[in-house]
């Protein structure tokens, strides 16, 4: 829940409640879903990011792993950082940002620490 996503917390705020409007019209419950968990959210991002209908794409997908804080088995391991997705390098100074985990409780996630 602590990714960082760029531009302020009201424009993702605008961007997610539009995209919640978005159900059929014949019947809502039969999607499209709007999760509220933060690793919920990750995970549809990044299946956009993936041909998601091939089946490479859906074994990629299965072998992605989202999770909100750190489980049990990698608490204990080292923590790695990745210098191309650092705020300070990928972001201008004056550039606003949110994080995703104020984003989904703003929309009703309730488990933020």
């Amino acid at each position: 829940e602590d990714v960082n996503m760029s531009g302020s917390l009201y424009r993702a705020k605008l961007k997610y409640a539009n995209f919640k409007r978005k159900k059929t019209n014949s019947n809502p419950r039969h999607g499209p879903f709007h999760q509220r968990a933060p690793s919920k959210i990750l995970w549809r991002t990044i299946r956009g990011m993936v041909p998601h209908k091939t089946a490479r794409g859906a074994a990629a997908l299965d072998r992605l792993k989202c999770y909100e804080g750190v489980p049990h088995p990698f608490d204990r391991k080292k923590r790695m950082v990745i210098p191309a997705a650092l705020k300070v390098l990928r972001l201008r100074p004056e550039r606003k940002f949110c994080k995703l985990g104020d984003l989904s409780n703003l929309f009703g996630w309730k488990h933020q620490e």
